[in-house]
């Protein structure tokens, strides 16, 4: 039996969660550790993302853009064409 090939290339529509997730965790961290004030940019950090699921982009995935990431192409192909 063989594994299915898994999609390994680093995409912008990868590595904004991935950011946004560990960016999180270091603010709670923060938070936590240091100063509540930190939790300023968990919120921040939170709505990046649901601003990126709406509408598409935010300023962290223009600038991954710019860095060079390509976009993920996971367009569904009509089946009766």
């Amino acid at each position: 039996m063989t594994n299915p090939r898994r999609h390994q290339d680093w995409t912008v529509d990868r590595v904004v969660p991935l950011l946004g997730g560990v960016m999180i965790l270091l603010s709670v961290a923060l938070a936590v550790g240091l100063t509540p004030w930190w939790m300023i940019l968990t919120g921040f950090v939170g709505a990046n993302l649901v601003f990126y699921s709406a509408v598409g982009w935010c300023p962290a995935s223009l600038l991954m853009e710019r860095a060079g990431l390509p976009r993920a192409n996971c367009r569904v192909r009509n089946a009766t064409t």
